[in-house]
C-alpha cells in the first residue's frame, strides 16, 4: 500500500511561478519512477513530467518542455515539479504518479489556476 501527498497548487497569474510536491508513504521499495500528470475540465488527463528513480534521466510532454522542471529527494521519498512562465493553458488538476513493477500509484491531485 503507497500513499501519496501532493501539495503546492493554486492561484497564480500568467507568467509566474509554482513548485508543486508530493511525498510518498507506505510501501515503497521498488520504485521505478515517480511523474506529474493533469486533468482539464472535460479533458484527459494527460501526462506532463517524469522522472527516473535511479539516475537523473527524465522525460517531459512538449507542451512544457522549458518551462517545468522535475527533480526528486530519495531520502525523502519526495518528487518536485517547478513550474515557470506560467500560461492559462497549464490550468488542471495536477496529479503525483508513483510506478511500481506492476502498479502504479497516484495522489488526490492538486488544483492549479493560472489567470490572464
Amino acid at each position: 500500500q503507497v500513499q501519496l501527498v501532493e501539495s503546492g497548487g493554486g492561484l497564480v497569474q500568467a507568467g509566474g511561478s509554482l513548485t508543486l510536491s508530493c511525498v510518498a508513504s507506505g510501501r515503497t521499495f521498488g520504485i521505478r519512477t515517480m511523474g506529474w500528470f493533469r486533468q482539464a475540465p472535460g479533458k484527459e488527463r494527460e501526462f506532463v513530467a517524469r522522472i527516473m528513480w535511479s539516475g537523473s534521466f527524465t522525460a517531459y510532454a512538449d507542451s512544457v518542455k522549458g518551462r517545468f522542471t522535475i527533480s526528486r529527494d530519495n531520502a525523502k521519498n519526495m518528487v518536485y515539479l517547478r513550474m515557470i512562465s506560467l500560461k492559462p493553458e497549464d490550468t488542471a488538476v495536477y496529479f503525483c504518479n508513483l510506478d511500481l513493477p506492476g502498479h502504479q500509484s497516484w495522489g488526490q491531485g492538486t488544483q492549479v489556476t493560472v489567470s490572464s
